[in-house]
């Protein structure tokens, strides 16, 4: 009995521990610049501001911090939690909320994604993937809808996303 067990000692310490060991010990990761974070939700805002909408649009890292948020003036005060729920849904995700709000709905495998605290799952909330690095996530809020709040999020991402491509 103790051979056999030595035996599942040395195999457990060699297919589990022993990768582990052999792992790099640090990562590199890109993130977006403050000043490019900052074009970004100005893009947003105009883009929206253009269509005749007052919002609010969040740019949040790839772990979901916020780095930028800018308001509307006459932005409802809960297109502010809403942005940024949506740029942290997105992100936290890697989908879009539009996608994300059909693949959740009732009746469907994933609806319980929608309890988790902070999900919006609503159209408006974009990861920034360029050059398949995820950089993080635009998030709008105050358009009629979530449709019109995609169009202000993608001129965000589409206002970098020459810069990201050649970093």
């Amino acid at each position: 009995m103790k051979h056999y067990q030595l035996v599942i000692s040395v195999l457990f310490f060699t297919i589990i521990i022993g990768p582990a060991h052999s792992a790099e010990p640090s990562f590199t990761i890109k993130q977006l610049t403050p000043e490019t974070a900052l074009k970004a939700a100005q893009a947003g805002l105009k883009k929206c501001r253009d269509l005749g909408y007052q919002a609010t649009v969040a740019i949040v890292d790839r772990a979901g911090n916020t780095q930028v948020l800018l308001r509307d003036q006459l932005a409802g005060t809960h297109t502010i939690e809403a942005a940024n729920n949506k740029a942290w849904t997105a992100v936290s995700f890697k989908t879009n909320t539009t996608l994300l709000a059909k693949n959740t709905q009732s009746g469907e495998e994933s609806s319980g994604i929608r309890n988790v605290s902070k999900v919006l799952a609503i159209g408006g909330g974009i990861p920034i993937d360029t050059g398949g690095v995820l950089y993080g996530a635009v998030g709008v809020s105050g358009a009629p809808s979530g449709l019109e709040d995609d169009h202000c999020a993608k001129a965000a991402i589409d206002a970098i996303k020459i810069d990201l491509e050649f970093d």
